[in-house]
């Protein structure tokens, strides 16, 4: 029996129903609603059409945000006016049947360990890097998420100091350096300078963005100004990955999101400066890195997946 997956995003919800090996069998997308109580109302719509055509076992919701212990109710999440929403409830009563809530990086990390990169190995860390930085982390086979329901929020260890302000509240957190909004931020850094940003400079638009297709082309080209941007990105990444390994020890670190499309590009300087952050750099194990292989559909597949196995 099959298990319905609904990934709720800032500006679109995705839901799909998912086999049991992880293959999506129908998908529908729609756009989120502005108000709450429209988004779980969008969400059951969406859970009924489905199950219209498909018998279904169970139900799973994945969102951002932190979620408390019982897996129940949205303390705050960051693009929802959600502070303290009942969710889960909302939505049973909705749906008619149970309803599994979990965090967005959570099923995605979920996803990738079961049906992804991660597959057959029993430790790993998932990053994310999209507008800002989600992890997952996964250990001896079980999803961590700690005693208040909130652990494993990588993009939000303190960095740097006194650094850059992040939404969070906090300054200097690991998103403000390693996520697709820093990767912008170092390119324009770089192309505003003059001299190896000349090429960057060239393929901004207006808003000083530049687009994904004009980046990998100066990086197929060896543009200096794009290496760069790169590498300063990825070192950010590589050293923080240094230290979730000293407490974590993944055998496997799983990178996403929209920045992991630079594939090896990006992979190779994160892996120096992770080896050379290192506590017993030289004389201890080292974990492998791979690019997440399951793209948009990570949380959907992975929420599917755990209502499943939470029954």
């Amino acid at each position: 029996m099959h298990s319905v997956g609904i990934d709720i995003g800032g500006t679109k919800i995705a839901g799909g129903v998912v086999a049991e090996d992880g293959s999506i069998i129908e998908q529908l997308r729609v756009s989120t609603p502005d108000r709450p109580a429209e988004l779980a109302d969008a969400v059951a719509v969406m859970v009924r059409d489905l199950a219209q055509r498909h018998e279904i076992h169970s139900v799973g919701v994945a969102a951002a945000g932190f979620i408390d212990a019982t897996r129940s109710v949205i303390i705050h999440a960051p693009n929802i006016d959600w502070r303290n929403e009942p969710l889960r409830a909302e939505l049973e009563a909705r749906i008619g049947r149970p309803v599994t809530l979990e965090n967005d990086a959570n099923a995605a990390g979920w996803g990738e360990y079961r049906f992804g990169a991660g597959q057959g190995c029993a430790n790993l860390v998932m990053l994310t890097l999209g507008t800002g930085v989600g992890g997952a982390v996964v250990i001896d086979g079980r999803l961590l998420v700690g005693g208040n329901g909130i652990g494993g929020e990588l993009g939000h260890i303190r960095f740097i100091r006194g650094g850059r302000p992040c939404g969070c509240g906090q300054n200097g957190c690991l998103e403000q350096y390693a996520s697709g909004r820093a990767l912008q931020r170092e390119i324009a850094d770089i192309a505003a300078a003059g001299g190896i940003g000349a090429g960057l400079a060239d393929v901004q638009d207006a808003r000083g963005i530049v687009p994904g297709a004009e980046m990998a082309r100066l990086l197929a080209d060896d543009d200096p100004g794009a290496l760069e941007a790169v590498r300063r990105v990825a070192t950010a990444l590589g050293e923080a990955c240094g230290e979730f390994q000293a407490v974590l020890d993944p055998e496997l670190f799983v990178i996403g999101g929209g920045v992991a499309d630079l594939g090896e590009r990006l992979l190779h300087p994160v892996r120096l400066a992770y080896e050379t952050s290192l506590p017993g750099y030289g004389d201890r194990p080292v974990a492998d890195f791979a690019i997440a292989t399951l793209g948009n559909d990570a949380g959907m597949i992975g929420v599917a997946d755990l209502a499943r196995l939470r029954g």
